[in-house]
């Protein structure tokens, strides 16, 4: 039993699979695209103000397993800069510069564990979630930079991979140019269907042409036939008045001639009529 391979359902799938692969290369760059604009821009405006820059939104790449497995490494965390020292909550993860002997002026983000109120304003006991005992001191208000309101999975990886010469191959010119390359084989294929459809319209055009043309010469036909019907079966008048001048002649020819028979010998009849009437007497 011979089969047939169902090629538009195949070309189908093909197509879907290729749109959901352009689509997402091109929301992974807008993606990436938007994070390295504003990490660079947050850099420079951190670098030429120093402490004053306070940023709404902060992103921060974690390095290190002090809190996993809630916040892993390589995970990018946005935290969001607070409004005053009520929002920040036991439990909440903060992003804050360390005062520690041991981290002193690095970026950390830890769990909030207890809510401290001193005599020079409100501080945070925190701890990571993955150690064992709290940080050793405490992170003031100050130092708060914001509070995590979202964490990206494995996006800092991203950043260290296009941070290399080889990662900017993989990540953003291979799909750029993908997304190229698509777009080009659109082009030349509404092309294509735009040549097809003109040919067909000329077809259609010339098809409509030559019918009229065929309507045209049927029409003469049944005109020319018509009228050689009507020439046939209404005779010429001329003719026509001739032949009645024939037919009247011949019916006084014959009215003469039935007249003739009538009385052919007028000298007999008067004979018969002395006979009649001597039989009568």
């Amino acid at each position: 039993m011979k089969t047939k391979t169902n090629y538009s359902g195949i070309k189908g799938i093909l197509k879907f699979i290729t749109t959901i692969i352009s689509w997402t290369a091109l929301i992974i760059l807008i993606i990436l695209a938007a994070f390295f604009a504003y990490y660079m821009l947050g850099n420079r405006l951190a670098e030429k103000n120093g402490s004053k820059f306070e940023p709404i939104i902060s992103l921060y790449t974690i390095i290190s397993p002090s809190m996993t497995p809630n916040i892993n490494v390589g995970d990018v965390v946005v935290a969001k800069k607070i409004n005053g020292p009520e929002d920040i909550k036991v439990g909440d993860v903060i992003t804050f510069i360390s005062t520690s002997s041991i981290s002193k002026g690095m970026t950390i983000t830890h769990r909030v564990t207890e809510v401290n109120q001193a005599k020079n304003g409100y501080n945070y006991t925190t701890k990571g979630d993955n150690n064992i005992t709290p940080d050793t001191s405490p992170a003031e208000y100050d130092n708060v930079i914001g509070k995590v309101i979202l964490r990206v999975p494995k996006l800092g990886k991203v950043q260290n991979l296009v941070a290399n010469q080889g990662g900017w191959l993989v990540i953003v010119i291979i799909p750029a140019l993908f997304i190229i390359i698509t777009d080009i084989l659109k082009v030349f294929k509404l092309v294509r269907v735009k040549s097809k459809v003109e040919k067909i319209d000329q077809a259609e055009i010339l098809k409509k042409k030559s019918k009229k043309r065929h309507e045209e010469k049927r029409k003469e036909a049944i005109k020319k036939r018509l009228n050689i019907e009507k020439n046939e079966y209404e005779p010429d008048p001329i003719k026509v008045q001739k032949n009645t001048k024939i037919i009247e002649v011949g019916k006084n020819k014959s009215s003469l001639n039935t007249k003739n028979n009538s009385n052919p010998n007028p000298k007999s009849n008067s004979k018969s009529r002395k006979n009649k009437k001597k039989k009568k007497r």
